[in-house]
């Protein structure tokens, strides 16, 4: 379909919801080192830090809650749309998706199987590959898990996509010399993550951690080298069946990304290379209004959503609002007006024809099951409308 932009059709509606954050980045290891420091991990990035392992016998194999999350509500949301959660390893949400106590650990490993039966979730983030780069063999044991029409969201590792070395605490020590690395990129994510999901591979997503001053004072060099970026990974994809290419989305943490001077650079990098930009509700971007332009630019193409931290704990609050919000086994922070945004917004996208991925975090209300259950049902009510 032509990337011309359709007209008729407002395509997000108006809308005016708060954006949201998830787990403060990891950045790369140190120069030489090639291999990401697994520094400052949030519960919600930890949690699939174990390495899968296929389940030995019945009595080790995770149960499903029942009924089955999203059991009749399902088939009335658009078959263009998957709902998944960023993880899946939460032991607090027993009763939802897990029928019994299961520790972390167990869930890590041996999760996805029970995860992957209930209705409502047709994928998932694998976000241990932010931390170091995962090889064919450890996808390959997540896709034995799950159906064939199950898809996944894969993070870039933080090796490519943090333009700083990050100490444990977190913080920038100095310049990462691998930054958006193109032959780094397709060696350690690209190629990996294609041969061992293969067609279970959904989205490849590159989430660009905050840039540091100099990088933001010289924003052209960094979309010099995202375009090179792109252009590799869109003919590395291009050997692979056009019904078998996963969607590539970039995810920003700097509103400079969406400034008058840089957005159509950026929008015609993403559009050249066949990528779209992933919706960060986040609270170090601005509010989903905001961003929505950069996406009707980029029309017709597919929705990458990422619903994270709830924005009442601020750019730097992804530590309170685990804090507060964990066991994560009820709402506890309603978002309403980022839901019906994102719902309206969905709806638009996937009556046009277009696929879209929405994955949601713990911090964005305080449960992630519950929280896609609300918008599977606010989706529903926009498609009866």
């Amino acid at each position: 379909m032509s990337r011309a932009t359709d007209s008729t059709f407002d395509l997000f509606g108006d809308t005016g919801a708060a954006g949201h954050g998830d787990a403060h980045p990891v950045a790369p290891a140190q120069p030489g080192s090639g291999m990401a420091t697994p520094a400052a991990q949030s519960n919600e990035e930890a949690t699939a830090t174990t390495a899968p392992a296929t389940p030995r016998s019945r009595a080790q194999a995770v149960a499903p809650a029942q009924p089955l999350l999203g059991d009749g509500l399902a088939e009335r949301l658009p078959a263009l749309l998957r709902l998944g959660g960023s993880s899946w390893s939460y032991p607090g949400w027993q009763g939802l998706v897990w029928a019994k106590a299961y520790s972390e650990r167990i869930l890590a490993q041996r999760g996805l199987t029970a995860y992957s039966q209930h209705p409502l979730l047709r994928t998932v983030s694998i976000d241990r590959s932010f931390y170091r780069p995962l090889a064919a063999s450890e996808y390959a044991v997540y896709a034995a898990q799950v159906p064939e029409d199950f898809r996944f969201v894969v993070k870039a590792p933080s090796l490519v996509c943090d333009a700083q070395v990050r100490g444990e605490e977190g913080r920038g020590r100095e310049a990462n010399p691998v930054f958006l690395n193109p032959d780094l990129a397709l060696d350690t994510y690209v190629r990996p993550a294609c041969e061992g999901l293969g067609s279970k591979l959904g989205v490849l997503l590159f989430q660009l951690s905050p840039l540091p001053m100099g990088r933001l004072i010289r924003m052209q060099q960094t979309l010099s080298e995202l375009e090179q970026l792109a252009l590799a990974v869109q003919a590395q994809l291009a050997s692979l069946p056009e019904e078998a290419r996963p969607v590539v989305a970039y995810e920003v943490r700097d509103p400079d990304w969406l400034r008058p001077d840089i957005a159509p650079q950026f929008a015609r990098i993403l559009r050249n290379s066949g990528a779209t930009y992933c919706l960060g509700l986040h609270a170090k971007m601005p509010r989903i209004a905001e961003q929505l332009p950069l996406l009707r630019a980029l029309w017709p193409g597919p929705l990458v959503c990422r619903w994270n931290v709830n924005p009442i704990f601020g750019p730097y609050g992804y530590a309170e609002a685990e804090q507060k919000l964990a066991p994560f086994d009820r709402i506890q922070q309603p978002d309403d007006a980022t839901l019906e945004a994102l719902a309206r917004t969905v709806a638009g996208i996937c009556g046009k024809g277009q696929q879209a991925y929405v994955t949601i975090s713990n911090e964005a209300e305080g449960c992630a099951p519950l929280s896609m259950l609300r918008l599977a049902q606010a989706i529903a009510s926009q498609q009866a409308a």
